[in-house]
């Protein structure tokens, strides 16, 4: 099973992605953690050990290969992603893509899309996806900003179209979108 958890910031996303990867049988959960710290951010520091102190101790992290390194060789059980947003901004900075044409980092987005595609379908093996929703507010003021938010919003169309299972997540409360 694969399912995508779409939701805004502060949305409950994340939670919901973890109560689902945890309520899976008693199959092994690999937290997949994409945020990367940046020196001098302490807000975001914060932000990435809060979401550490939450995940069960029996859970593998791993916050040092790229997603769809994992996606590609899953383990068994289950794997959960956070998020495909930092994801995303961790592949436009090693591409030094945030001033560059829409879809430079294609090659890259194509190939997550395809690993969750290709991901197996059998009981010894689920996938949950995190991935912030940002198409429903107003056009960003700066180029970048319409950037991220044009390839974070066709990299979640291709990954939902390859999902089981799709929610959104808006204050806290779920709503199924497919699935």
């Amino acid at each position: 099973m694969r399912t995508l958890i779409l939701g805004g910031a502060r949305s409950g996303k994340s939670a919901r992605a973890e109560y689902l990867a945890g309520g899976i049988g008693r199959l092994p959960v690999t937290y997949v953690a994409t945020a990367r710290p940046w020196p001098g951010d302490d807000d975001f520091a914060d932000r990435i050990a809060a979401h550490r102190r939450r995940r069960p101790a029996e859970w593998t992290t791993i916050d040092n290969r790229d997603a769809v390194d994992v996606l590609t060789t899953p383990p068994d059980g289950v794997v959960l992603v956070d998020d495909l947003g930092t994801w995303l901004t961790f592949v436009l900075d090693q591409h030094d893509a945030w001033d560059k044409p829409r879809g430079t980092v294609s090659s890259r987005t194509s190939a997550l899309v395809k690993a969750v595609a290709e991901y197996p379908a059998d009981p010894d093996h689920h996938l949950v996806l995190v991935s912030p929703e940002v198409g429903l507010s107003v056009i960003p003021e700066h180029a970048s900003a319409r950037l991220f938010r044009d390839e974070l919003g066709q990299l979640n169309a291709g990954v939902a179209a390859a999902c089981d299972r799709v929610e959104l997540v808006v204050a806290g409360c779920r709503l199924s979108l497919k699935g």
